[in-house]
């Protein structure tokens, strides 16, 4: 990973005010994508299977709605998010501001999640968690469309763009090291249901404090923040619907993020109803974890004078193919095998959500040389809306099809035939949704000669509107 200052202009024909990229900066960044993939991660790997199933009693068909409503609710206020912040005008910036409004409600939402809801009855308790679900997913949105919005301002040239992203991906993975913290933490504290409620305070001072310093250390371009706004919410979604570009982008990156999600649902029951060992789970997600950090550096090299889609598709072939190992795993095999292999696992899993949020930054400078617009927030609020829906629609049907083989809550012993689907979602369904991802990424038209084509033509149409004035 390149530590060194550099300029966010980054690239042939790159606009702009140069600004500081240094590695200080790039690492407060990321402190918001670890608050971001910290509560994501918890909820997936953690709250969904383990804690609503085995902690708080709901049937997986209830735990499963939990997020498919909360998330289905929050998806939609993406878009609404990210075109109010293309349409902010406060003086401290039209991004910035809501990292600020939203940290405390954050923090206070997540907190609430790991409390024993006071009613006895299922549709009460699913009505609890579901209810605080949704507020903590819309006080979630409030950070991260704008959050995400700003990083294309920030970093303008397509290798600065990767860079800062690996950065960002970098938090996500510590992000995640802390989720699943989540359950060590809750036994240490007593264990059950108080364990988990006093576990969920502590955590929620954590990926709520972030937020004050994210704030400091981001920065807006004065240029991009002047420019009007012509259309209206309703023009500029229709504006991003028949940008092709975009939906190609949107599909690629849905493939691989439901991929993603639907692995790391069903992890924490793979370990410990297929494997019988639940309590390798957390070391399990360590290692594999590792090994996606470690990684890292190696992808931005890979990177560096190559297309990003191409780079998408090597390392969405390589977790495919070793994602099918899984399949042969046995509960009889020594711990050593599984811990060994779990890592390989790790390298290609580190591109596959690195790269989609780098390649959106040209898709957005490609929309604004086409239109004269920018529209970062309403990019990244749909794109966020389709990762939340399309994940959430993708555990719920898995945790559905658990519920009718006849999987039970808190049980340590379930039906083979629940076994059995546990494996094969497990290992099987992320492979085939990163091929259909592969293969949509034929041919992806935004390259990188394309993007300095784009940026030059950016810059000479700046530079001569500013003349004319």
């Amino acid at each position: 990973m390149k530590l060194g200052a550099e300029r966010s202009r980054g690239g042939p024909g790159a606009r702009g005010a140069p600004h500081e990229l240094g590695s200080l900066r790039k690492i407060t960044y990321a402190a918001g994508d670890f608050t971001l993939n910290g509560s994501l991660a918890s909820l997936s790997l953690i709250y969904t299977t383990y804690f609503l199933t085995q902690i708080a009693d709901l049937r997986p068909v209830l735990a499963g709605l939990v997020p498919m409503i909360g998330r289905a609710v929050d998806a939609f206020a993406d878009p609404v998010m990210g075109r109010l912040s293309d349409l902010t005008t406060w003086r401290a910036g039209r991004r910035r501001p809501y990292f600020l409004l939203g940290a405390l409600p954050y923090g206070i939402s997540f907190a609430a999640l790991w409390v024993d809801a006071p009613f006895a009855g299922q549709g009460a308790r699913f009505a609890y968690y579901a209810g605080v679900y949704v507020v903590h997913a819309l006080s979630m949105t409030v950070l991260t469309v704008p959050y995400l919005a700003i990083l294309p301002e920030m970093a303008t040239g397509y290798d600065a763009r990767t860079s800062l992203n690996t950065f960002r991906t970098f938090g996500s993975m510590i992000g995640i090291f802390a989720a699943v913290a989540v359950r060590p933490v809750a036994q240490a504290l007593g264990g059950a249901k108080p364990g988990f409620a006093a576990a969920g305070e502590l955590f929620g001072v954590l990926l709520a404090a972030p937020w004050f310093a994210v704030h400091r250390a981001t920065f807006e371009r004065p240029e991009f923040r002047a420019r009007p706004v012509g259309l209206g919410f309703g023009e500029g979604l229709r504006v991003v619907a028949r940008h092709r570009t975009f939906t190609q982008l949107t599909m690629i990156f849905l493939m691989g993020r439901i991929a993603m999600d639907l692995a790391g649902a069903l992890l924490i029951l793979y370990m410990t109803f297929w494997i019988g060992r639940s309590r390798d789970f957390e070391p399990v997600m360590s290692l594999f974890l590792t090994a996606v950090i470690l990684a890292l550096p190696f992808w931005l090299r890979i990177a560096q004078g190559r297309d990003k889609a191409r780079v998408f598709v090597l390392g969405s072939l390589w977790w495919a193919a070793t994602s099918l190992g899984m399949l042969l795993a046995r509960p009889s095999w020594p711990r050593w095998v599984l811990f060994a292999y779990v890592p390989v696992i790790g390298l290609g899993y580190a591109v596959v959500d690195l790269m989609p949020w780098s390649m959106l930054g040209e898709v957005i400078d490609e929309d604004d040389l086409a239109t004269g617009e920018r529209r970062e927030g309403l990019y990244n609020g749909v794109f966020t809306f389709l990762r939340k829906l399309g994940g959430a629609l993708g555990v719920f049907l898995a945790l559905g099809l658990l519920d009718w083989l006849g999987f039970e809550p808190n049980r340590s012993e379930q039906s083979e035939a629940a076994r059995q689907a546990i494996r094969w979602m497990t290992a099987l369904a992320p492979a085939c949704l990163l091929g259909i991802g592969v293969w949509i990424a034929r041919g992806y038209p935004l390259t990188r000669e394309r993007h300095n084509e784009i940026l030059r033509a950016l810059t000479q149409r700046d530079t001569g509107t500013t003349a004319a004035h």
